[in-house]
This record gives structure tokens, sequence and C-alpha cells, in this order.
């Protein structure tokens, strides 16, 4: 029993080593674009980077309910504010969405977790929380190779 805290905590500490090395990326790619954030923004930009994906999921519902949204919706109306794609203009880059799971759960679950770098746990209960976005803004091959990956696993995907 004790071999499996030590086990445990392991694999909490690379959870939490790959968290911290993600929102590192993050900041690296931010300086990069020049991205300046407010200074009465930056406590929120802080947590939200902090928060693991799950974490997220949760607060965007929330903000959903508490405001009468839906962050789709913005996004709509976002794209058509910019003037949104071309019509005749093909997409490039998808979101993954995990609809249905399948007969096969733990190889859907086992597929989540190799994608995304998540914990067990995580990937357990972002997969229990379907329908949900897997990843955004993924490139038209490497969305497609995932979601004939996870269709191998019986799992269902809808790109977006």
């Amino acid at each position: 029993m004790v071999e499996e805290k030590k086990e445990e905590t392991s694999v909490e500490e690379k959870v939490a080593e790959k968290k911290e090395e993600k929102v590192e990326e993050v900041k690296k790619e931010d300086e990069g674009k020049g991205v300046e954030v407010p200074k009465k923004f930056k406590t929120i930009v802080e947590g939200v980077e902090s928060m693991s994906v799950l974490d997220l999921n949760e607060l965007v519902k929330l903000l959903e309910k508490k405001f009468g949204v839906s962050a789709a919706a913005v996004a709509v109306a976002g794209g058509a504010v910019n003037g949104g794609a071309d019509e005749g203009e093909e997409k490039n880059s998808f979101d993954v969405e995990l609809s249905a799971v399948g007969d096969q759960k733990i190889a859907v679950i086992k597929i989540v977790k190799a994608t995304l770098g998540l914990g067990l746990k995580e990937a357990k209960e972002l997969v229990d929380s379907t329908p949900v976005i897997l990843k955004k803004e993924m490139k038209k091959d490497e969305a497609e190779a995932l979601k004939k990956e996870i269709e191998g696993a019986s799992g269902t995907v809808k790109l977006k």
C-alpha cells in the first residue's frame, strides 16, 4: 500500500510538471506574439493559464449559465464581426469534439490521455463529460488522424 501511494505521488508529480511546462510554453508563445495583457486583467489571465482543461471547461459552463450566453454563439459573433472566412476558402483548422464514447471506453480514455498529455483521472473525467471539445484549432490532417484513431476505439468524433 505504501508503494501504491509512492506510485500515485510520482504520477501526480509528473502531471503537475506537465501542466507547468505547458503554462511556460503558453507564456513563451504569448511573449513571442507580443500579446500585452492589461494590468486590470493580469490576475485573471494568470489564473486561466494555470487551470487544467477540465477546470476551464467547468468555468466556461459556469459563465454561460451566469450570463445566459453560449461560447459557440460568442465565437460565431466574433467571426461575423471580424468578417468571417470567405465562402470559397477551405477550412484548415478544426476543433475535435468527442460526441460519444462507445463500447471501448478504456481505449478512448487512453487515446485522450496520450493525445492531450493528461493524467488518467483527468482524461477519464473529460471522456465522461461527452460531448466535449478535445482539442481546438488542429491542422486538418492531425484532426482526421485523431478522429480515425478514436473511431477505431469505438468513439464518435465530429470535426468542427
